[in-house]
């Protein structure tokens, strides 16, 4: 029996980009298309196989260590978007400033789908959503060199909006106005999950 049910839900990919510079900026470069591999994007300095941990997973491991890579792509929303936007009393946030994998539009509250859904695009490739996507500083840190002043504002306006980690599943290619279909898993909620957070 399968365990992910093909939903109603799509969305619609607005915009692809790749983040190519190590350690100096996280802005990432337009793309029209890209061919994807099981380690990501090709020249995405977040792809590859493995990475390591980092304080996202400070109560799993030591930092450095090295883990799966479940963190090769960062996906977010149009919609979440332009609320992270109007939040910080912008016009607008160019995806290429936060870093952005991938903008797809059509799915509402997007960030918190859940985790080990898929998005499955029209040439076959899988993309596997890890978990919510939490802000940190280095978008602000783009945003300041565009919009002095604004900077900080992004962190807490991205809260909860601020898109999805993920991986590729299955390699393929991926292009600006194909439809990803969203497969979620065909289980119930965990009934003691309010309780294990709690702890």
């Amino acid at each position: 029996m399968p365990a992910l049910k093909p939903t109603s839900y799509s969305a619609r990919i607005t915009w692809l980009g790749r983040v190519t510079e190590k350690g100096g900026t996280l802005r990432s470069s337009p793309l029209e298309t890209v061919d994807a591999t099981l380690d990501g994007f090709p020249g995405e300095t977040h792809g590859g196989a493995t990475r390591p941990a980092c304080s996202r997973v400070s109560t799993q491991y030591e930092r450095g260590t090295e883990i799966r890579n479940v963190r090769q792509l960062s996906i977010i929303s149009a919609e979440e978007l332009a609320d992270i936007a109007a939040a910080m009393e912008m016009d607008h946030i160019d995806p290429a400033w936060i870093g952005a994998s991938m903008v797809i539009e059509g799915i509402p509250d997007f960030s918190h789908v859940p985790p080990s859904s898929r998005l499955m695009a029209p040439s076959g490739a899988g993309i596997t959503i890890d978990m919510e996507n939490r802000p940190c500083i280095y978008p602000g840190r783009e945003i300041e060199k565009e919009a002095e002043g604004f900077g900080k504002r992004f962190k807490p306006a991205a809260k909860g909006r601020r898109g999805v980690t993920a991986w590729m599943e299955f390699g393929g290619r991926l292009a600006i106005g194909d439809t990803l279909v969203l497969h979620v898993p065909d289980q119930p909620v965990w009934e003691h999950l309010s309780d294990a957070r709690a702890t």
